[in-house]
C-alpha cells in the first residue's frame, strides 16, 4: 500500500524493506500455516459490521492481466476488458460493494478456460461464477439495493433469471442487437430523446440524452438507450443499452444510478492494480489467489479508514461539540481532509512512509553509522504507531 514501487514483486518489495532473506516473503504467501478462505471469512465478517444494515449497490466485474507463456495456471488466449481486445492472459470475476461512495471489495473468482482445466476442475462460465457469487453474498445476509453489471452478464438469461428469483433490483447494459420476444404486428417504438446532466469524477457534469425503447408494449423490463453524443443519429460508440427492472418514475435516474457501475469501475480497477493485483511472478493458482485475497484485505482497510472518515466529518457537522481527531498527523502539508477513498489511501501512505525510509537508509547506516538518525527513524515510527482513527474490531465467531 505504501510502497512507491511500479511494480510490486516479491524481490522488489523485500529489498525495499530491508528483508535479508528475500524467500521469507515468497515463502510467507505460498507455504506459510494460514488459511485463505478463513482470512476471506474474517473480511466478509468486518464488512458485514462496518456496513450494518445500510443496503448496498453490487456491482459484477472482470479484471483481465496480460500474461505471457502457458505456465501460469489458467493462462488462456481470451478476451481482456481494459485491452478491449483478445489477448495472452489471466481473467477473474469480482463483486464489490458501494455504500455512500465507497467501495467495498466482497469476492473474486478466477475464470477457468476450458483450454485450461485440471483433472479437478468443473467448467464455470463467467455468467455462472457471477450468479454463484450473487448467491454468496445474498447467504451472508448482505442487504442488496441494486445489482450493477455489463453487457456479458445482462444478455445471459440465467444471471437475469437469478436475480429475478432473488427478487433484486437491477440495471444491466445489453447489446444494441438484444432481441426481446414480440408477437405478430407489433413494433419497436423509440420514445423522445430526454437530456440530463451525468456528474463526471473530474469535471463537474456532462450533458447526454436517454430514451425508451419499447418492444411492443411496456414491460416489467424495461429497456434505454443513452448516448453522449448526436440525437439525430446516434454513433454506436457514443452510445450504450441498459436494461432494467426497476419501477416507478426511473427516466431521469436510471442513467445516474447505472453510471455509478462505470464510475466505481474505473476506479476500482486502476486501484487494485496499483495494491499490486497484477505484480505477481507466481505461476499457481493457490498462491496467487492468496496474494489477491491480501490485496482485497489492503483495500479494506483503506475502506475502512474513509468510511470513519465520513462519520467524523458528519458528527462534527451534527453535534456542537466536534469529534477528536488526530490532530498531529493532519499537520503534514500533504495531509488530506477529504473524506473520498482516494485521501483514505494518501493518508495511510505518508503514514507508512518512515518505515519505508528506514527500508532504503538502514543498510546505508550499517556502512556509515549515524546513532542520532537511526533514533530518530525509530522515535519516528513509533510516533506512527500512535495513529487510530478506526475502533479495534471485536471479532465473533466467524
Amino acid at each position: 500500500m505504501g510502497i512507491p514501487l511500479p511494480r510490486k514483486t516479491l524481490p522488489e518489495i523485500a529489498k525495499l524493506t530491508g528483508l535479508k532473506d528475500r524467500q521469507s516473503l515468497h515463502h510467507f504467501l505460498c507455504d506459510a500455516m494460514w488459511d485463505v478462505k478463513q482470512l476471506r471469512a474474517i473480511r466478509l465478517h468486518l464488512i458485514r459490521q462496518e456496513i450494518g444494515t445500510h443496503p448496498i449497490t453490487l456491482c459484477i466485474d472482470e479484471t483481465g492481466d496480460v500474461k505471457r507463456g502457458e505456465a501460469t495456471d489458467y493462462v488462456a488466449k481470451q478476451y481482456i476488458g481494459h485491452l478491449g481486445k483478445t489477448a495472452n492472459g489471466v481473467v477473474s470475476v469480482n463483486a464489490y460493494a458501494v455504500v455512500n461512495g465507497i467501495t467495498y471489495p466482497l469476492l473474486f473468482k478466477i475464470y477457468k478456460p476450458k483450454s485450461r482445466l485440471k483433472a479437478s476442475d468443473e467448467y464455470q462460465s463467467k455468467p455462472q461464477i457471477a450468479i454463484g457469487m450473487i448467491q454468496e453474498i445474498k447467504a451472508l445476509g448482505f442487504a442488496i439495493e441494486r445489482v450493477l453489471a455489463d453487457s456479458l452478464y445482462g444478455e445471459s438469461e440465467a444471471v437475469t433469471r437469478c436475480l429475478e428469483t432473488f427478487q433484486l433490483p437491477y440495471i444491466v447494459a445489453i447489446r444494441s442487437n438484444h432481441g426481446v420476444l414480440m408477437t405478430q404486428g407489433q413494433r419497436v417504438r423509440y420514445n423522445s430523446w430526454c437530456a440530463y446532466d451525468q456528474p463526471l469524477s473530474e469535471h463537474p457534469t456532462e450533458r447526454r440524452h436517454l430514451r425508451e425503447i419499447i418492444f411492443g408494449h411496456r414491460r416489467k423490463v424495461r429497456y434505454y438507450q443513452i448516448t453522449q453524443g448526436s440525437t439525430s443519429d446516434p454513433d454506436k460508440a457514443d452510445s450504450w443499452f441498459i436494461m432494467t427492472n426497476l419501477e416507478g418514475n426511473i427516466l431521469l435516474s436510471v442513467a445516474t444510478q447505472y453510471s455509478l457501475r462505470t464510475w466505481i469501475e474505473y476506479g476500482f480497477r486502476p486501484v487494485k492494480q496499483e495494491l499490486g493485483w497484477h505484480d505477481y511472478r507466481l505461476t499457481d493458482y493457490n498462491s496467487i489467489e492468496r496474494g489477491w485475497e491480501l490485496i482485497f484485505s489492503v483495500y479494506l482497510l483503506v475502506s475502512l479508514h474513509a468510511d470513519e472518515s465520513i462519520a467524523q466529518q458528519q458528527c462534527n457537522l451534527d453535534d456542537s461539540t466536534p469529534v477528536a481527531s488526530p490532530l498531529p498527523f493532519t499537520q503534514h502539508p500533504h495531509w488530506e481532509r477529504g473524506t473520498t477513498w482516494k485521501s483514505a489511501l494518501n493518508n495511510l501512505r505518508l503514514l507508512l512512509q518512515p518505515y519505508s525510509g528506514w527500508g532504503w537508509l538502514e543498510v546505508w547506516l550499517q556502512v556509515f553509522p549515524i546513532p542520532g538518525l537511526e533514533h530518530g527513524l525509530h522515535q519516528l515510527m513509533d510516533c506512527m504507531d500512535t495513529f487510530r482513527i478506526l475502533p479495534i474490531p471485536i471479532l465473533e465467531s466467524v
